[in-house]
């Protein structure tokens, strides 16, 4: 599948990469998630970031290390849903699989947001979502927006969030993931942006030449339905960029 007026080919991540077969689900189709309370956002994990220079000719190396500190109890209510959405919903469901798609989708998702071109978003995103994104997006700053970017090489660790089945008051089946993405972003942003878990200072050549990098979060959520004779396709439904898109 490729997005109306972008390049070809750019944006078929999702129909090879999401769950195998999946594509984007187109955004009128999107259901809502269930009642109950207004959702949190997710547990950011314990880590740990260094960077290093490396020798040689080709310049300094950059390293980064994740220490992560999962709760046991997190972890094997995930590994539950996803057996489940092997058993019951789709055979060939490969989480790691998904991640690589989710790290394409969010991407070139994050670009297009910083390019202000919502309008190539409306077959990757829920209508409700995307019409959030023209309100807040039309208010940020230069730097704010110029932040939202992620370059898929930037991106320095990914991890599921939550993952939710249910079913909705006429029987439909979805599945919904929550993603959430570290990433590198060089945008001109103050060094006192609140909620940032880290400001890069990456020295090359010598001490008095450096690029400062910012660590910058963000979570995707991606929802399916698996309902009979539903298209097998996946949406974006939740977008958040803490303390930059708010």
């Amino acid at each position: 599948m490729a997005l109306r007026c972008a390049a070809p080919g750019r944006v078929r991540w999702l129909a090879r990469a999401l769950a195998g077969p999946a594509r984007l689900l187109p955004p009128a189709a999107a259901a809502p998630g269930p009642p109950g309370p207004a959702r949190t956002r997710p547990p950011q994990p314990s880590v740990r970031f260094a960077s290093s220079a490396g020798s040689g000719t080709e310049g300094p190396q950059r390293r980064v290390v994740v220490v992560r500190i999962t709760s046991p109890i997190a972890w094997l209510r995930t590994r539950f849903y996803y057996l489940l959405i092997r058993l019951y919903f789709d055979h060939e469901f490969s989480i790691e699989e998904f991640t690589r798609g989710a790290k394409q989708a969010f991407s070139v998702v994050s670009k297009l947001l910083s390019q202000r071109k919502l309008d190539l978003l409306e077959e990757l995103v829920s209508a409700e979502v995307l019409q959030v994104l023209k309100e807040k997006i039309s208010l940020l700053p230069d730097s704010h927006r110029d932040a939202l970017a992620a370059d898929i090489d930037a991106i320095m660790y990914t991890t599921e969030g939550d993952v939710r089945i249910y079913y909705d008051d006429d029987g439909r089946k979805f599945v919904s993931i929550l993603m959430c993405f570290w990433y590198l972003n060089g945008a001109n942003l103050p060094d006192e942006v609140p909620g940032e878990a880290k400001v890069f200072q990456i020295v090359f050549g010598d001490e008095n030449t450096k690029e400062k990098k910012h660590l910058l979060t963000a979570n995707y959520e991606f929802q399916r339905e698996f309902t009979e004779g539903a298209k097998p396709d996946w949406t974006i439904t939740r977008i958040e960029h803490p303390r930059l898109l708010e």
